[in-house]
């Protein structure tokens, strides 16, 4: 039991860095039906800006962490603006093609300017690097650290989204752009936003990352990317609170799979629940079937 709940603990901390790229994903469908796989690279360049602030600027933890959600949240916008909003009345195809082109551009750009050498994390205060026991199960400050700021900018997420204008913008044109126009709400504003707010939670998540691993790369983005858009598809796609579950759900599976000594197979084990959704429930956990007229 005791073992169960460690990876229990485990399985939160990594899951609710999943959770924070999922939101992303799941926020950009939502309104603009965009899968941005770019998004996983923008949660790298997070994590070196966080590197640089506490290496070179001699920053702390927190200072870094809000210094790279600014510059991430900045790139989102930049990136929507420049890449996809000329394309917005293009193919689905083109859109997806120009997205991967946006993320080979990250990682190759940042292996110009900081070479392809993997780098390690500054060492972390003394309290935030001790650990302690809970009914024999050991819990690390920088886990507790993790899942709290992760679930802090979950609420602050939501209270965005539910309690102020530009949320209930979002919401209004994630139903109907065209409506949402006429209703005098600025379509492209709302759309900019919801890449600044996105990308900035995945700018978190790699300045967590790279606090947890303790190790970053240029093509860190990879893989956890494609795991946080396994997790916004099975908890539902464009839907937030299927994002926090499936980024959840992800986590604990990869660290189970890990923990039953089956590491080199947590990776096909993910993707084969992305299989397994789209075959059993295509709209993911908590999606709908929608009727579309043609």
């Amino acid at each position: 039991m005791g073992e169960f709940a460690q990876q229990v603990i485990n399985g939160l901390s990594l899951g609710s860095i999943y959770a924070l790229i999922a939101l992303g994903y799941t926020m950009v469908y939502g309104i603009i039906q965009l899968i941005n796989f770019a998004h996983g690279d923008v949660y790298m360049v997070g994590a070196y800006v966080g590197y640089f602030s506490m290496t070179t600027l001699r920053l702390g933890f927190f200072e870094s962490l809000l210094i790279a959600m600014v510059i991430c949240m900045v790139l989102g916008v930049v990136i929507e603006r420049v890449a996809y909003k000329p394309l917005r009345n293009s193919t689905r195809i083109a859109v997806l093609i120009t997205a991967i082109g946006v993320s080979l551009l990250l990682e190759y750009t940042m292996m110009f300017f900081v070479g392809a050498a993997v780098r390690s994390y500054p060492p972390l205060p003394d309290y935030l690097t001790g650990s302690f026991q809970v009914g024999g199960v050991t819990v690390g400050n920088q886990q507790v650290l993790i899942i709290g700021v992760s679930l802090l900018l979950m609420a602050i997420l939501q209270l965005i989204v539910r309690r102020t204008r530009v949320g209930r913008a979002m919401r209004a044109v994630s139903q109907d752009a065209d409506a949402a126009r006429l209703m005098g709400i600025n379509v492209d504003n709302t759309i900019s936003f919801t890449f600044a707010l996105g990308s900035a939670l995945a700018g978190a998540a790699g300045v967590l990352v790279g606090v947890y691993y303790n190790s970053i790369n240029p093509l860190m983005g990879i893989l956890p990317g494609l795991k946080a858009f396994v997790a916004a598809v099975f908890g539902g796609i464009g839907l937030i609170p299927g994002a926090l579950i499936g980024g959840f759900f992800i986590g604990g599976v990869e660290t189970f799979v890990s923990a039953a000594g089956q590491s080199l197979y947590k990776d096909a084990v993910v993707f084969g629940i992305l299989i397994a959704i789209l075959i059993i429930k295509p709209t993911g956990l908590l999606g709908r079937n929608v009727k579309e007229k043609v």
